[in-house]
């Protein structure tokens, strides 16, 4: 996915708490924006589109970093909330190198009704986010799970994900984890546990009068 959305951003020469209060109150967030190279640059942004591009790339997705008409691609690497007020005093970015693969985590979008809901089962969704390892560019904006075919009891894997060309979920072969399945209503759950309770202490009583 290119990074087609663009944030203005204007460079920041005063810093310390009394021209970092200024800012937020003319409307701007401060932060810092890193990259690879070991460049820190201060800046300031205006909170009402910092906001708005939040909402669409979270810290998983590339935007266009416009710092004074220098582009830069970049995650929006941190955003710090206050902590009581509707408003955001600090925001870091990383400057992104397009030709390195980097690992971030990507919605889940779970497609369909599952077949096993129908019986009374409950659509679960284990992992509502996936981590994948592809380059900035080829970041998928969620992941798409078809549950139609699912029936109680029934899941996907990881392993089971379809991904794009060139994105690779991140796990271990031996942890190959359920993303979304069918569970059995929870009253048939209950059932189950109380039944296995009651032989547990069955047998419990059974071994003491022997």
């Amino acid at each position: 996915m290119a990074a087609e959305l663009k944030l203005a951003v204007e460079r920041r020469v005063k810093v310390g708490k009394g021209p970092v209060r200024t800012l937020r109150n003319e409307g701007y967030v401060p932060g810092i924006y890193y990259d690879a190279k070991g460049e820190n640059i201060p800046v300031k942004v205006k909170e009402v589109p910092l906001s708005k591009a939040y909402q669409k790339v979270g810290t998983s997705h590339v935007l266009t970093l416009d710092i004074e008409g220098e582009e830069k691609p970049a995650f929006i690497w941190q955003v710090e909330p206050h902590p009581f007020k509707n408003q955001t005093v600090h925001v870091d970015f990383y400057g992104a190198d397009m030709t390195k693969p980097v690992r971030v985590f990507v919605d889940v979008e779970v497609q369909g009704k599952a077949k096993g809901t129908v019986e009374g089962g409950v659509l679960t969704v284990f992992r509502d986010k996936i981590e994948v390892h592809c380059l900035p560019a080829d970041v998928p904006h969620g992941i798409a799970i078809d549950v139609s075919e699912l029936d109680i009891n029934d899941s996907v894997t990881v392993s089971q994900l379809s991904l794009p060309m060139g994105v690779e979920a991140v796990y271990q072969a031996e942890e190959d984890f359920a993303v979304v399945g069918v569970v059995p209503p929870v009253s048939e759950v209950e059932e189950e546990e109380i039944e296995g309770e009651e032989i547990e202490a069955a047998e419990a009583e059974e071994a003491e009068t022997e």
